[in-house]
């Protein structure tokens, strides 16, 4: 039995989202065909079965069974495995990526300067080759010391300029030749083979006492010079996938290291010369810190049960599913939409990735029924935006947050249940009213999916299941993590899209690919992070903010909430709360905010800076959707999502909304937070009691939501008195004989 292609379909009503689960292509990403592509195949899903193995600890040793000498046994040594995890997603990035987007047509495949990037191919080789060397000299037993004159005069001129020289060169040839999409450039295939050669001697010189030498004038000559070569690869193949927000942004941070200790007050920072600087920020103090501890772990982890949900199309039935259930209310598509965001963002990882997943499809309903294009492409990216935020997985942010502080994963799990809650409510009631306004309709039953084919089928949601009980039983994130994947195959048996070798083979495939651009970009915060480490700056910048806290607490939280965002904007929402987690959450930490609120604090408005204007990358990808102004966009996003700049510092003023008191406590403060965003929405939207608001009613309910929002008991019952004032106001001034709607 063919079991890779569908049988019979389970639903007798329209399938709206087909497609919704095929992976979007870049306007640089390669694509391939015949051997290439199977060679390429092969490399994405053994590079992400490779992780599979080594976090679950298994061997090829334990799968047959047999004791094989040589074979390696996982789980892997830390920081070797996370050299190889970054080595791999850079051999990948280049073989899938260009340096630039391809033309409508290709150019002849053939051209001069590929003979001269052949020839750029064997300083790499020989660096490849003298870095193996180094590791067989200190097996024999050679003293590596960075101090020996020999040892860096062999490691400068036998490997190091040979690195640099071919990885500068094939940086900048992959710029100058002609683009072909159905080939790989030789200036790729250049920068791959750098890739090895840095690991290879990382790998080496890790594996000795010299990794206790780094930052130290003991650190080999060679260690600074590989984190060279590394950390360019790194920035451009980030350039590549995720542009250049946050190349900008690490190259402030480098230039920062040799400029600091020119700069005045605050700012200034120790004189630290390049080699300290690079032998430092390639260990895990840097780029082989938390952000890559994470992508390594739990994000490669979640993308690969993201791929076996793609591969079993269970996200095609999320979406059918919201559809079934919410596309007959008025506006439905748009409610649609914040339903199955939810769902997808939350194990998408990146806010624009999933406005691309979900948006081509719920942006032009949204503009069918109705809906300005502005207003469409707002609302899918608000929606997406706040899948970062919606437990148990968050984007991977709850993971990174777990790493960085050290908090049970749990523990974070539950504390972000009612700020998403209260964040998806506002978007709802957004929507609604902007909905009511326009006199909009839902859209037709037989416009629909059938609501009871979906319940036919609600098993589809057991891989979601079995990861959340997994997780509050006790079981380790992998664990879970793998559980659930395995259980995304095994329901798939129970559909028209059954899981075979073919399948599985095709879901590891595109968890490689899927993979590279969220470890380049965690990889490149490392380097941020690693500036800010080395540096100093972060401390200095709670001193900064303890200062400010001495005259106004809430003007210390306001300038936090600004650096944030600006930290965030252009960037992935990992590198973006890695980022500011390592700037602000410090200083947050100092005035006495408990640990879990602070960080909270920081990763709510790093999530938020993608609807943020002037840069918000969720916003301009709606915006390429709808076909409307991205700016306009944008404003509008920020609008719609207004909630989410106000909910921190909600849970700042009370600490019930992250599950931090008794239930009594918990149950009130969720309440009357609810019913406070439902008026800042009508505040905001200008609709309430079924009606348009004038501007004095929009300015009152903005306040009466205000004193909800607070949380004490006094401003909850000033805040209900209100409400109660304008609602009689509002029904007092109505028209005799209009209906409500």
């Amino acid at each position: 039995m063919n079991t890779d292609t569908p049988n019979e379909d389970l639903t007798d009503g329209p399938i709206l989202a087909q497609g919704v689960d095929d992976e979007p292509v870049e306007h640089n990403r390669r694509i391939f065909h015949g051997w290439t592509y199977l060679a390429i195949a092969g490399i994405s899903g053994f590079y992400a079965l490779f992780h599979m193995a080594a976090l679950n600890g298994w061997s090829i040793n334990s799968w047959t069974g047999v004791s094989i000498p040589g074979l390696p046994v996982f789980p892997m040594e830390t920081w070797n495995f996370r050299i190889v995890h970054i080595a791999g997603a850079l051999i990948l990035g280049f073989l899938l990526y260009s340096a630039r987007d391809f033309p409508d047509r290709d150019t002849d495949t053939k051209h001069p300067i590929d003979y001269i990037t052949y020839l750029v191919m064997l300083p790499a080789l020989y660096a490849c080759y003298t870095a193996l060397s180094f590791g067989n000299q200190i097996a024999n037993g050679v003293m590596w010391n960075g101090m020996d004159a020999g040892i860096r005069n062999a490691e400068t001129y036998h490997y190091g300029i040979p690195l640099l020289v071919a990885t500068a060169l094939g940086i900048v040839l992959g710029w100058i030749r002609p683009r072909v999409r159905g080939s790989i450039a030789p200036a790729d295939l250049v920068l791959s083979v750098c890739a090895v050669a840095v690991a290879i001697y990382l790998v080496t010189i890790f594996g000795t006492l010299m990794r206790n030498s780094t930052g130290t004038p003991f650190a080999p000559i060679g260690m600074s010079l590989a984190a060279v070569a590394g950390t360019a690869l790194i920035m451009e193949l980030t350039r590549r996938v995720a542009g250049l927000a946050l190349i900008i942004i690490a190259g402030f941070f480098l230039v920062y290291v040799f400029v600091g200790d020119m700069l005045p007050s605050f700012l200034n920072a120790p004189d630290i010369t390049w080699q300290r600087f690079f032998s430092q920020v390639y260990t895990d103090a840097g780029i082989l810190g938390p952000t890559t501890a994470v992508s390594s772990t739990y994000i490669i982890l979640f993308i690969i049960f993201a791929a076996f949900l793609q591969a079993s199309k269970v996200g095609d039935y999320f979406v059918n599913f919201a559809f079934a259930a919410a596309g007959r209310a008025r506006g439905g598509p748009a409610k649609v939409s914040i339903f199955a965001s939810g769902l997808m963002g939350m194990i998408n990882g990146t806010s624009a990735g999933n406005v691309v997943a979900t948006g081509s499809l719920t942006i032009p309903l949204m503009k069918k029924v109705g809906y300005k294009p502005t207003t469409a492409g707002a609302v899918e990216a608000a929606a997406s935006t706040g899948g970062q935020i919606m437990p148990p997985i968050m984007g991977a942010g709850a993971f990174i947050m777990a790493e960085i502080t050290g908090i049970p994963y749990t523990d974070i799990a539950i504390a972000a249940i009612i700020p998403a809650v209260l964040y998806f409510v506002s978007i709802y009631f957004m929507v609604d009213f902007e909905a009511a306004k326009l006199g909009m309709r839902g859209m037709r039953e037989e416009e629909l999916p059938k609501f009871r084919d979906m319940i036919r089928q609600v098993f589809l949601f057991l891989p979601i299941i079995i990861l959340i009980v997994a997780l509050f039983m006790g079981y380790s994130v992998i664990r879970a993590g793998t559980l659930a994947t395995a259980s995304a195959a095994v329901v798939s048996w129970l559909t028209p899209y059954r899981m075979g070798i073919r399948s599985v083979s095709k879901a590891f495939e595109l968890a490689g690919t899927m993979s590279v651009q969220i470890i380049a970009v965690c990889a490149c915060a490392g380097i941020i992070v690693g500036v800010i480490s080395l540096t100093g700056v972060g401390a200095r910048f709670s001193s900064v903010l303890l200062d400010i806290a001495d005259a106004n607490q809430l003007l210390a939280l306001f300038f936090a909430m600004c650096i944030s965002i600006l930290l965030g904007m252009g960037m992935p929402t990992t590198a973006a709360y890695a980022v500011a987690a390592s700037v602000v959450a410090p200083g947050l930490i100092q005035l006495g905010i408990p640990a879990l609120t602070a960080h909270f604090f920081v990763f709510y408005f790093a999530v938020v800076s993608a609807i943020t204007p002037p840069v918000a990358l969720a916003s301009y990808a709606a915006a390429g959707i709808s076909g409307a102004n991205p700016m306009s966009t944008s404003v509008a996003s920020f609008k719609i999502g207004i909630s989410a700049f106000i909910v921190p510092f909600m849970f700042f003023y009370n600490g019930a909304l992250l599950f931090d008191g008794a239930w009594y406590e918990i149950l009130r403060a969720g309440a009357t937070a609810v019913f406070g965003v439902f008026l800042l929405s009508s505040g905001v939207q200008g609709w309430w009691v079924g009606d348009r608001a004038g501007a004095p009613i929009r300015i009152a309910l903005i306040v009466v939501a205000l004193f909800m929002i607070e949380g004490s008991l006094l401003s909850d019952v000033v805040g209900v008195a209100g409400a109660v004032g304008l609602f009689l106001i509002a029904r007092a001034m109505r028209p005799k004989g209009r209906a409500s709607a």
